[in-house]
């Protein structure tokens, strides 16, 4: 995978990022139990050194950002951004008297998003898949291993909802009905292929048509495949006229 590798300085970390930080609490008493403030107070010294800086950043890729930073602070620091994440919309950001650490940490919290998701049971045989909504919180931050320091290295990491792979399923279609009432092959797939297409499906079923048996086969989601019985549900409702090569007839000569 191509990564970019880029260098900015780096700053300090909030509380609730530090607890499993190693930080030194060597001067503390042996037998004396560690509480939050001690880490509280371990991490603001090991971290005061760090330097501070102002941002107004009107907005951009995350590799955009990197380099604002570069130039705000002077310093390098090391930061891995994916392929997948480089075209990422980063929100404006002003900024007085930062770290590199509390900049990430915010820019986390602001880019939590609330989606709405669907999962699909399809381990029943024989009944209609019974569907399930639930809500997930995705966000992406910036994040590094270890204690904070000018070396330390951050990469861009995004917290993807769960996605659900629909199973692949092949299904057969009589189509002799329907072209016998005067359809032909190419009215029903583009009816069928239209609507997959109105609905935004980027990797829609593939279609193939068996001459001899006059049986159409559909291999995809099986979600996707029920368009096609809804198709041919409106198409039993009618047939289409007939079509005559007679345009030109003078219909009188027959009277």
């Amino acid at each position: 995978m191509k990564t970019y590798l880029l260098l900015l300085s780096i700053g300090t970390l909030s509380f609730n990022l530090a607890i499993a930080q190693p930080v030194n609490l060597s001067a503390l008493p042996d037998d004396r139990p560690l509480t939050k403030a001690d880490l509280q107070k371990a991490l603001t010294t090991s971290t005061n050194s760090l330097p501070r800086f102002d941002l107004d950043f009107p907005g951009g890729t995350p590799r955009d950002l990197v380099q604002a930073i570069v130039k705000a602070t002077g310093k390098p620091l090391n930061v891995i951004i994916p392929d997948e994440y480089a075209g990422w919309k980063i929100p404006a950001v002003s900024v007085k008297d930062v770290t590199v650490a509390q900049l990430f940490e915010a820019l986390d919290r602001t880019s939590i998003n609330l989606e709405r998701h669907v999962w699909t049971d399809y381990t029943k045989q024989g009944m209609t898949p019974s569907s399930t909504y639930f809500e997930y919180e995705s966000h992406y931050w910036f994040r590094t291993e270890g204690a904070r320091n000018e070396n330390s290295i951050w990469y861009l990491y995004y917290e993807k909802p769960p996605v659900q792979e629909e199973p692949i399923v092949c299904r057969y279609y009589q189509l002799a009905p329907y072209l016998e009432a005067g359809y032909s092959l190419e009215d029903i797939t583009t009816a069928i292929e239209t609507g997959w297409h109105m609905l935004g499906k980027t990797n829609p079923p593939k279609l193939n048509f068996h001459k001899d048996t006059r049986l159409l086969i559909a291999v995809g989601a099986q979600d996707n495949l029920q368009l096609i019985d809804d198709v041919l549900k409106q198409l039993s409702i009618g047939k289409p006229k007939e079509k005559s090569n007679d345009k030109g007839t003078d219909k009188s000569k027959d009277q």
